[in-house]
């Protein structure tokens, strides 16, 4: 079965710089999607970054041009490089895959937990200021 593990989280002043990363295993699509939630306490669960196996990514705003999503094939390994961390940046950030590949998807799709068909445990990410 598929698992996804998360790892990386911890607590950062703000303007800090975290990296999670999530391992996968029974996840090798030729064709896939992953990404990175988030849910703030009390909060509704958002999507942060995308990815998929054409390379293409999607980012919430948000999050724009201080988050980075990648993935490393050979490691079968997510990664969120997050810099410049803000107190709202402080969540529980999920891991998830889709068993489903969709072409050209709008970063509103590809940011939909819908889609999303496999999640990890979550990595608790803290930014104080």
């Amino acid at each position: 079965q598929v698992q996804l593990v998360e790892s990386g989280g911890g607590s950062v002043q703000a303007g800090g710089s975290l990296r999670l990363s999530c391992a996968h295993s029974q996840y090798n699509p030729e064709r896939y999607s992953m990404a990175w939630f988030r849910q703030p306490p009390g909060k509704e669960r958002e999507g942060v970054a995308h990815i998929d196996s054409d390379g293409t990514t999607n980012y919430a705003d948000s999050v724009k041009g201080r988050f980075i999503i990648s993935h490393d094939n050979a490691k079968n390994t997510l990664y969120l490089q997050m810099d410049s961390l803000k107190p709202e940046d402080s969540a529980m950030y999920f891991c998830a895959a889709a068993s489903v590949w969709v072409k050209g998807m709008s970063a509103i799709q590809a940011l939909d937990a819908n889609l999303y068909n496999y999640w990890g445990q979550g990595t608790q990410v803290i930014v104080s200021s």
